[in-house]
């Protein structure tokens, strides 16, 4: 409509309206862009504040992951650690006692990824609607590092792991695993951490098969190395895990785990 009036002004010599006719046009030219450049930049606001909420969540729980991964390998260290005093003689373990630490001891875990909302950002190009600087490298070298890859490979060519479940009856591995193995955890509870490995549990076994399967492990001296390794290794292999973080990682993943849940 301005332009049909504008193109009449312009035929007429109308310069009074030609003048307010251009101003007006160029007047809705800058609003119209000004609009779609604020209505453009409130989207970018919005997808900025949710990929930022759903990427800390993912590290929230990430970080829970992470806590949960080492508090199980202490607990594979401290029955490590409770079988070989057993086999060398130095402390006390009743025989179902010590089929269920020597059982534990073999065992590995692995970390849970959740990474969903940093790959679908990378895979897009849209790491910069991530504004928080320490965030975003918290997430890249969370994300792009596989130190606790090294932990679980370890745990599955485990000399002592090997070892035990060949000497091992099958029957008494099951059983073992089925009342004494992992316990479930729920997403983010801190709480019970330290009893993924570690609580109190019978094997249900017959005595006779319990007594069995510990004069295997007591009879056999090869076991008492084999167990030295392992409490090595596992060592080795947290210690290169915590420190494959940068410290202002390390303390950014600290801060995560201390917001609220």
């Amino acid at each position: 409509m301005i332009l049909r009036r504008l193109s009449q002004s312009l035929k007429a010599q109308n310069w009074t309206a030609i003048v307010i006719e251009f101003v007006l046009l160029v007047a809705g030219v800058f609003l119209g862009i000004q609009v779609a450049n604020w209505n453009e930049e409130r989207v970018t606001n919005m997808q900025s504040e949710l990929f930022t909420e759903r990427l800390r969540e993912d590290l929230r729980v990430e970080t829970w992951s992470r806590s949960a991964l080492t508090a199980y390998y202490e607990s594979v260290q401290l029955n490590a650690r409770k079988t070989l005093s057993a086999l060398e003689g130095k402390a006390e373990l009743s025989n179902e006692g010590l089929i269920i630490a020597a059982y534990r001891a073999t065992q590995f875990g692995e970390l849970i990824r959740y990474r969903e909302t940093y790959d679908e950002l990378t895979s897009t190009g849209s790491m910069g609607l991530i504004r928080d600087r320490l965030l975003r490298k918290l997430a890249t070298e969370i994300y792009n590092g596989n130190a606790t890859g090294n932990l679980k490979n370890e745990g599955i060519n485990s000399r002592f792991r090997i070892a035990f479940r060949m000497a091992i009856p099958v029957e008494v591995q099951d059983a073992v695993a089925k009342e004494c193995g992992d316990r479930d955890l729920v997403i983010g509870d801190y709480s019970k951490l330290k009893s993924i490995l570690n609580h109190d549990c019978r094997t249900g076994l017959p005595q006779n098969e319990i007594d069995q399967a510990a004069m295997v492990l007591r009879s056999d001296p090869t076991f008492i190395p084999l167990l030295r390794l392992r409490i090595a290794d596992v060592k080795s292999q947290l210690a290169t895990a915590g420190l494959n973080l940068s410290p202002e990682v390390r303390a950014g993943l600290l801060n995560i785990e201390a917001e609220p849940k």
